[in-house]
């Protein structure tokens, strides 16, 4: 895995108005959606308001995608919300969203990208973007962002600073590579949540995990997936453990 050389933050927050400690002791702030309609510094924070503040996100991350010269970015880590009727009748939600298709490691372009960051930023769901070794999104907590590319993307910095977000040259505190990452196999019994038992699986190289999960030779092979009955003989080789589908469930996870 090749490091992506220029990584910045992206977000509506002035470093200047920050601590030490990077907090904003003084000021408030929205920080999400939900908080349409309610009074933050002695005003209604409107609809119209949230609007201007995600277009100005979403044409950051086309601002750099643009001069770093890609046009398709893949979902990594998807965790998907359930969606309720009755937040398919917000104003935030977009009909636009059932036709993406959301797949992991799906390749999506740039109008599909567009409409992800804003289902992310609107709390719908969680992904990440990414084009191996070149480019990366990543969303974080508080309507934090930040961009990754291999292309200084000196324009974008400048066109993207004009529409009153801040950029920071800054590592994603999200960004892994590959000698980061912790893979293990874990189980849980059957019906529960809770985590019984976890095994480091090593030794495997990463196409073989891209292959049996039906993963591009793009994919960082990070995040969780569900071991099916078909996946048995591969993971029984590489674990002590006794695999028993009739006694527990199993996933692979791949973490930091």
């Amino acid at each position: 895995m090749t490091s992506i050389q220029y990584q910045w933050r992206v977000t509506k927050y002035n470093p200047n108005d920050r601590d030490k400690d990077g907090y904003y002791p003084l000021k408030e702030e929205w920080t999400c959606p939900s908080e349409i309609g309610k009074v933050i510094n002695e005003k209604e924070f409107t609809l119209e308001e949230y609007l201007q503040m995600e277009n100005a996100y979403v044409d950051a991350v086309m601002t750099f995608l643009e001069e770093s010269g890609i046009h398709s970015l893949r979902i990594l880590k998807l965790s998907e919300q359930t969606i309720t009727e009755e937040e398919k009748e917000s104003f935030l939600y977009d009909s636009g969203f059932e036709d993406l298709g959301f797949q992991e490691d799906k390749l999506m372009n740039k109008e599909e990208i567009s409409l992800i960051c804003r289902m992310v930023l609107r709390n719908f769901l969680y992904c990440e973007l990414y084009l191996k070794d070149k480019f990366f999104v990543h969303f974080g907590w508080d309507y934090y962002m930040y961009i990754g590319s291999n292309v200084h993307c000196s324009e974008a910095l400048k066109k993207v600073s004009k529409s009153g977000l801040f950029v920071e040259k800054m590592k994603s505190p999200y960004y892994v590579t590959e000698d980061e990452i912790i893979r293990e196999m874990v189980w849980n019994k059957i019906g529960e949540d809770s985590v019984v038992g976890e095994e480091t699986v090593k030794g495997i190289d990463l196409d073989e995990f891209r292959k049996i999960f039906h993963l591009s030779s793009e994919h960082l092979v990070i995040g969780s997936f569900k071991i099916e009955k078909e996946h048995l003989d591969f993971f029984q080789k590489y674990v002590r453990h006794k695999i028993d589908l009739k006694k527990y469930e199993y996933s692979f996870w791949s973490y930091t």
